[in-house]
């Protein structure tokens, strides 16, 4: 057992709600915490104490710089620490996005790297798989260069490959027809803006949730432009949708390649678009794993045990 003065023994954001955020970094170093005081004592393994010993001594060095952490920013800094200690000398904590009803901020590494890619580049890719945080975290985005205005409308789209042939037989006209199949972008919409808000925005037109075989044939100038589920995009609708920026627009293009719903998967647009414009270095890729989930913590053992048999399918 190790004995060390650490200075955020009291701090919420380092106990977490009920103390569940302590409870996940004893989880992630598999070490005992426990707080006596102003002391934290760490009970396990000696070769993992001696890494919790350094966690801590990175975290309160952070501190020492001036950064007030918040309770995501313990676990992204255990995440460089993990995968690459020298990156944690330069880490410095994301600013959140600060919108009209929450804040908003990236609660893992790659989605701090994703926000920071959609601010430097006007075209990001962000693959991974469900409960990443990708169609989130671009949609606060665009309704933050929106608030500022940066660009004058944002257009959200999704292929409809879901409904097939069957949508001649689905009740009500063509919007009633296709708009459970945006559902999940009004869920985001609504979840980061005021209700009412959001309906005078989409009325009026400077929020368009549209299906993708609507973009065809139109310039998109001063729109921010996510294109949700891309894995399900054939290769013309990718190269479609792709050139359909117009000035001063930004695209956020979101898939799950584990996710393909196209009868022939390996014509996916998205898996073409990896291959061919991987190396145009004004556009970014940003992969995801489950380690980014930030649904309930189930979620991430189930993409990695559905990745495990799917490999050994293979």
């Amino acid at each position: 057992m190790e004995k060390i003065s650490h200075p955020y023994t009291r701090r919420i954001s380092f106990y977490g709600v009920l103390d569940k955020n302590l409870k996940k970094l004893e989880n992630r170093l598999g070490v005992s915490l426990a707080v006596r005081g102003d002391k934290l004592i760490m009970d396990g393994e000696p070769d993992k104490v001696q890494f919790a010993r350094r966690y801590f001594e990175k975290i309160q060095e952070l501190e020492d710089k001036g950064y007030t952490l918040k309770e995501e920013d313990f676990h992204i800094a255990l995440d460089l620490l993990e995968e690459n200690p020298g990156q944690l000398e330069q880490y410095a904590p994301a600013e959140p996005i600060y919108l009209q009803r929450k804040s908003v901020a990236p609660k893992s590494l790659n989605q701090q790297a994703y926000m920071k890619a959609i601010k430097d580049y006007d075209l990001v890719f962000g693959i991974g798989p469900a409960g990443t945080g990708k169609t989130y975290l671009a949609m606060a985005m665009a309704l933050s260069y929106l608030q500022s205005k940066q660009v004058n409308r944002i257009i959200l789209t999704r292929p409809a490959v879901e409904a097939g042939e069957r949508l001649g037989f689905l009740p009500g006209d063509m919007f009633q027809k296709i708009n459970p199949y945006l559902r999940p972008l009004y869920d985001a919409l609504f979840d980061l803006t005021p209700y009412e808000q959001a309906n005078r925005l989409v009325e009026r037109g400077i929020i368009e949730i549209a299906p993708l075989a609507y973009m065809r044939g139109r310039t998109l100038n001063s729109a921010f432009i996510i294109l949700d589920e891309a894995q399900n995009t054939t290769r013309e609708q990718m190269k479609m949708i792709l050139t359909r920026m117009g000035f001063d627009s930004k695209l956020v293009v979101t898939a799950d390649i584990t996710q393909i719903d196209l009868p022939q998967p390996r014509k996916s647009g998205v898996l073409q678009a990896i291959k061919v414009l991987s190396a145009i270095k004004e556009i970014a890729f940003v992969y995801f794993s489950e380690k980014d989930v930030v649904r309930h913590p189930l979620v991430g053992k189930i993409i990695k045990a559905y990745a495990r048999a799917e490999s050994r399918t293979v």
